[in-house]
């Protein structure tokens, strides 16, 4: 008879992400094995899920119209993009000019980075929350108390490039998507100002959009053995105005819409775009930031590509003045550089940043 010591325990083991320097490198090692009871961050049940009615709902904004010359069809892609905002504080964005094959580059690239053996990578590990480069596991692993099956480079490629030289392409094709998907921000906040009645170029004046801080993040999901536990990344809102994400064709996105968590399928060739917590400002609570999340699934891996587009860091952010002639003020003002600061301590919890500059009822 096998003596205790040498049966194999079904027990999960308690391991802390600040201990693995690579999710994708532990999830290997492990194999099917149960995973570690730390990385059980998944909470809410199944029946929190919407049926595919609701994810086929989800809006589409067709950008060749939004900037096309005909007034009438403007206006309409206007009026279009307005309820998205308002209803669904995300879309997908068609016809956008974004070449396919640089979509595809930077999902493939950026999958190649997180192939790198570990020691590779160690450079732009045990980084502050604004380093130019950061390279890490789960969120924030020295801190959180569960953790996320997720590694990621996090690089600041605006107003500034910061990336890695490594793999070879990566950096060039970075700088070319990122600069692609800041003029698409600029369009799509020049169409946003005018859905709320303002002038075109209001929001882009008021935020130092043309001297904003652009974050890229490059998101692995390996798959996880009990993906019914865990999560990729917990629920929360992004802290700019705008985010755009592209993935390699593996689901795992969702949003929360109307109390229920809605998977995001994406359109072939689109990109994904959702409303981050100072656009909620600047619209003085019109336009809200969403909440989303990533799932994760037992066969395959996930790659994402997002890019925040955010404020100057030095700018005063607050509603826009014109729609305070009629209402009040539902944010105080503050600069992005300290909201960033405030949702880091945080943690990202939800919306919890936007607590802390959200004027009371009583004031």
């Amino acid at each position: 008879m096998a003596s205790a010591s040498t049966i194999l325990s079904t027990e999960p083991l308690k391991v802390h992400a600040s201990d693995i320097s690579s999710i994708k490198a532990f999830a290997e090692s492990n194999g099917a094995s149960p995973i570690p009871s730390t990385y059980h961050s998944l909470t809410e049940s199944p029946e929190d899920v919407a049926e595919e009615l609701a994810a086929n709902s989800i809006p589409v904004i067709d950008f060749s119209l939004l900037t096309s010359h005909d007034s009438q069809i403007h206006a309409r892609a206007v009026l279009e993009l307005g309820k998205a905002c308002s209803e669904w504080s995300f879309f997908m964005l068609t016809n956008h000019g974004i070449p396919e094959n640089l979509m595809e580059e930077m999902t493939k690239k950026s999958h190649e980075f997180h192939d790198l053996p570990v020691e590779e990578k160690e450079e732009f590990c045990d980084k502050g929350p604004l380093a130019p480069i950061k390279y890490s596991t789960s969120f924030d692993p020295q801190v959180e108390k569960v953790h996320y099956w997720r590694d990621y480079l996090k690089a600041i490629t605006f107003p500034e490039l910061n990336f890695p030289n490594k793999p070879p392409g990566y950096r060039e094709n970075a700088f070319e998507y990122s600069q692609k998907i800041r003029s698409l921000a600029r369009k799509l906040l020049q169409g946003i100002s005018e859905s709320l009645g303002l002038e075109s170029n209001s929001i882009i004046e008021s935020t130092g959009f043309d001297s904003s801080l652009q974050f890229l993040l490059a998101n692995l999901y390996p798959p996880c053995p009990q993906p019914h536990l865990a999560l990729g990344m917990f629920p929360h809102s992004d802290h700019g105005l705008l985010t755009f994400l592209t993935q390699n064709g593996i689901g795992g996105l969702q949003v929360k819409h109307d109390g229920k968590w809605v998977n995001v399928n994406p359109l072939p060739k689109c990109l994904v775009v959702n409303i981050g917590d100072l656009l909620e400002v600047v619209s003085n609570g019109r336009y809200a930031s969403v909440l989303h999340r990533a799932v994760l699934n037992n066969r395959d891996t996930r790659i994402s590509v997002v890019v925040v587009n955010g404020p100057a860091q030095d700018k005063e952010i607050g509603p826009a003045p014109e729609l305070l002639e009629k209402e009040k003020p539902l944010f105080k003002r503050f600069k992005y550089k300290d909201y960033l600061q405030v949702q880091q301590k945080t943690g990202f919890v939800a919306k919890s940043g936007l607590d802390h500059i959200r004027f009371s009822a009583q004031q």
